[in-house]
């Protein structure tokens, strides 16, 4: 069997689709078989390996060019290739696909909050989307809630569809180098007792009901909010610094600004609580990799994030500051709940693994080369 992968992402390992592909493609390739996978790599994962066939789009990466080389680009790469399958790991299929195509659904928030659905160009291009995907052989979805979602804003039948939960890296660990720690705590400015917010600061983040709660959480505690805060759309970034001043904590919430990718293990780990007040989540990585930090876990019941964390992490209503603010004091003010978290939570981000990611997502190549 020969596979093409959309690589659009592997140029952008900042974002989730970009993590997930890098991730995959690293665990197919540790995959032996009879498979055959083409290498067409021009992105940061370097030269071709005549194990891996990825797909990178033009570097310029306006609408019009993206929609180009997702609708008309990939489908000739894959004539002119003779592949056997293309998988798509984002949700952007061709919609004439000249092979029987694989589409991975991260998530369905343009369709499950009406205030993400952007300007005619993106509804446009969501719709064009949302065909293509109803085309496809077969999605694989990285939840059970995402599933769900598919079902009902998709009507796709549930038997052509595939659960396989992501993972994170193995950077995330309990076991850091506690010189490097306390250096990363003391570069942001950042007190012995702080708790730690990190997964995007958009309106569905809901990090300014989390501000709003820290006028009501007791002690000597500092929040850390990671992320750039400006952004000039109101509507779908709010003023989390104004919040704050309105809320009277100002002196108690740290915005970090946006934050490397080789600080995050240190600041989960460093973290008397992590955070994660989120309204929608397809998955919800940042409080699995809190979790392999062995940092206890404070996050809302909605969406994905219950079958994530399972009994891992303290659940509260992500609408109801005081709840949320209530939830928090009561895992800072016990030191047998935090341990029972951090042993909780190693256990079950212990459950996801990458390995596992790239077994099941070459079951699901098989199961569509063999017509079933």
């Amino acid at each position: 069997m020969r596979v093409g992968i959309n690589g659009f992402f592997l140029s952008e390992p900042m974002t989730g689709s970009g993590q997930y592909t890098i991730a995959l493609l690293r665990e197919l390739r540790a995959i032996e078989g009879r498979h055959e996978f083409l290498a067409y790599d021009r992105g940061p994962l370097g030269r071709e390996t005549g194990r891996l066939c990825a797909l990178l789009s033009d570097p310029h990466r306006s609408n019009p060019a993206k929609l180009m080389f997702e609708q008309v680009g990939v489908p000739l790469w894959c004539c002119r290739n003779r592949v056997d399958l293309l998988h798509v790991p984002y949700f952007a299929a061709p919609l004439f696909g000249p092979r029987p195509t694989v589409v991975t659904v991260h998530d369905l928030i343009m369709l499950a909050l009406p205030e993400y659905r952007g300007s005619p160009f993106v509804r446009s291009y969501m719709a064009l989307a949302c065909a293509a995907a109803r085309r496809a052989s077969l999605l694989i979805a990285d939840s059970i809630c995402t599933q769900r979602d598919i079902i009902r804003f998709l009507h796709v039948p549930e038997e052509r569809i595939r659960v396989i939960p992501l993972a994170v890296d193995g950077s995330f660990c309990p076991t850091l180098d506690r010189a490097q720690l306390e250096s990363v705590r003391r570069r942001y400015g950042l007190s012995d007792n702080f708790v730690f917010y990190i997964g995007g600061l958009d309106r569905r983040k809901n990090v300014s009901t989390l501000v709003a709660a820290w006028r009501h959480v007791d002690g000597p505690y500092e929040l850390a909010v990671a992320g750039r805060t400006y952004s000039g759309d109101r509507t779908m970034f709010p003023d989390l610094e104004r919040a704050a001043f309105e809320a009277g904590v100002t002196e108690r919430v740290r915005f970090l600004g946006l934050v490397p990718e080789e600080d995050k293990p240190y600041l989960y780990a460093a973290a008397r609580l992590f955070v994660f007040p989120s309204l929608y989540e397809g998955f919800g990585l940042t409080p699995l990799e809190a979790m392999r930090c062995g940092t206890p876990v404070v996050c809302s019941n909605s969406s994905s994030l219950p079958e994530v964390v399972g009994d891992a992490a303290e659940l509260c209503d992500p609408h109801d500051a005081r709840a949320l603010a209530e939830t928090i004091n009561r895992v800072l003010r016990d030191p047998a709940r935090q341990e029972e978290l951090r042993a909780r939570g190693l256990a079950r981000a212990g459950q996801f693994s990458w390995s596992r990611v790239g077994r099941e997502t070459l079951a699901a190549y098989k199961e569509v080369s063999n017509g079933r």
